[in-house]
């Protein structure tokens, strides 16, 4: 394994959790399926978020390793599985940086007064704003982990201010006014029988993930064994408690049928801003500028975190020698985070020049592609935590109980997470469009992963130009 600085403490790693995990688009996207989504955040959370993080904690404290769960499940599964999983884990979030800067795009028009005006549907707009983003990203981890970490250090801080903005009225406005919606036992308990609440369980569910992306540079970070379960152990209650206030309180400030899917959250900071007093206008557009410098950050994170997935495939060879290149400066992955965003612009341009795509259309179809395609990792991770024994390393809790209703309750939300992903959203003109295209897509994807493969082992079992056998 190539040397790498080991320069992330506690604090880089619990903040790096934050910035991965806790997206604040979720809290419109719940928020405006009505008060029931807070149960299905309760649901989601006891199900599958602390599974995933009792799963990381233990597997990278036994395992501590650069790539994380590639290195894990090569590990319990052999080669092929663990090139599949890292595989999956890396052209996914291939996918996932148009999406999340899109967003930020979007958001940051409401930081400079021009949320209304109709800037964040113009491509000329959204697709120079996300390139920008996107390769500032590439350049802060490029020049190394000492530099980049503050990137997603700053986003994190970005995250999270709105999140306790949104609490904090929140929790004000309970005390001093009635809501804005019934909290009725009626409108509490989701009605799971209904394809459109499953959606959105399945929804809320991707939004918890990410707490395995930090353990992606096991070989960065200075105790790796000991502050990676640390860091789970301190960032997973904080970014729960604001996904669950931040959307019961959205819910309390903002009628149900007026709450936006892309700014949902400014409206509840709005409205309970202009509870306070006019004095606090600036609110709206402070925390419109750090919601979309979190989402900055969060592009950042799992930029570096997939490109270390990427740079140890390369290292096996698996996938091309460059991509196990470190920078002899900056002691970075360089080709592998460069490469994987060349390749996120090619999607992004791709999706911008197609015939009769909206902003809208294009991140449906990558939310559901990229859901279908990242969950595959998630079952490798459920399937290593079960079979402790196969990963090896020292300490752990032994199997038991605990182990087994762990594993089984984190595998089953996956699989029924991969499940709700194809099937098409309420109003959807062409359903079997759609299905095609998400099914289709994240098949591609997996074939492509699959000829990469047998290619590298091929070229493995071949003998050199030349040699002669023994």
């Amino acid at each position: 394994m190539a040397d790498l600085p080991r320069a992330l403490t506690l604090r880089d790693l619990v903040l790096f959790n934050v910035v991965a995990v806790l997206s604040l688009r979720w809290l419109a996207t719940s928020a405006a399926a009505g008060p029931s989504s807070l149960v299905l955040w309760l649901l989601a959370a006891l199900l599958f978020f602390v599974p995933q993080g009792l799963a990381v904690a233990e597997l990278s404290s036994r395992l501590p390793a650069e790539g994380g769960i590639y290195w894990w499940t090569k590990r319990a599964f052999g080669e092929g599985h663990g090139f599949l999983c890292g595989w999956c884990y890396w052209i996914n979030n291939i996918l996932y940086y148009p999406n999340l800067l899109m967003a930020g795009a979007v958001i940051a028009t409401y930081a400079f007064g021009r949320g209304e005006s109709g800037l964040g549907d113009r491509w000329d707009y959204v697709l120079w704003t996300t390139l920008g983003a996107l390769w500032l990203a590439v350049g802060l981890n490029v020049v190394g982990v000492r530099r980049g970490r503050w990137l997603q250090n700053v986003g994190a801080v970005g995250s999270y201010l709105p999140g306790v903005a949104i609490v904090l009225l929140g929790a004000w406005a309970a005390l001093t006014r009635p809501a804005a919606n019934r909290f009725t036992p009626e409108a509490l308990v989701p009605d799971l029988g209904k394809i459109p609440e499953l959606n959105l369980w399945a929804s809320i569910a991707f939004a918890f993930a990410g707490l395995e992306l930090s353990a992606s540079l096991g070989g960065e970070i200075r105790e790796p064994r000991r502050l990676l379960p640390r860091a789970v152990l301190v960032s997973a209650p904080l970014i729960a408690l604001v996904y669950l206030a931040g959307t019961g309180a959205i819910l309390w400030l903002v009628p149900q049928p007026e709450v936006n899917l892309v700014s949902g959250l400014l409206q509840g900071i709005a409205a309970g801003a202009r509870d306070l007093g006019p004095g606090l206008v600036w609110v709206v557009p402070l925390c419109a500028a750090a919601n979309a410098l979190g989402n900055l950050g969060g592009a950042g994170a799992w930029l570096a975190g997939s490109a270390r997935v990427a740079f140890v495939v390369g290292l096996d060879r698996y996938l091309p020698p460059a991509f196990g290149r470190v920078h002899p400066r900056w002691g970075t992955p360089y080709v592998a985070i460069v490469v994987q965003a060349a390749i996120s612009t090619l999607f992004l341009l791709a999706a911008v020049v197609g015939r009769g795509t909206t902003v809208e259309k294009a991140y449906l179809i990558l939310l559901d592609t990229m859901l279908l395609v990242y969950f595959i990792p998630y079952v490798y991770l459920f399937l290593c935590y079960l079979g402790l024994e196969r990963v090896g390393g020292p300490g752990g809790t032994g199997r038991g109980a605990r182990t087994l209703a762990v594993g089984v309750s984190g595998l089953a939300m996956t699989l029924l997470a991969m499940a709700v992903a194809v099937i098409p959203p309420p109003g959807t003109v062409e359903p079997w469009l759609f299905e095609l295209k998400v099914v289709g897509g994240a098949t591609g994807f997996v074939a492509a992963g699959g000829l990469l493969y047998r290619r590298a082992k091929r070229r493995a079992a071949s003998p050199a130009p030349g040699a002669r056998p023994v």
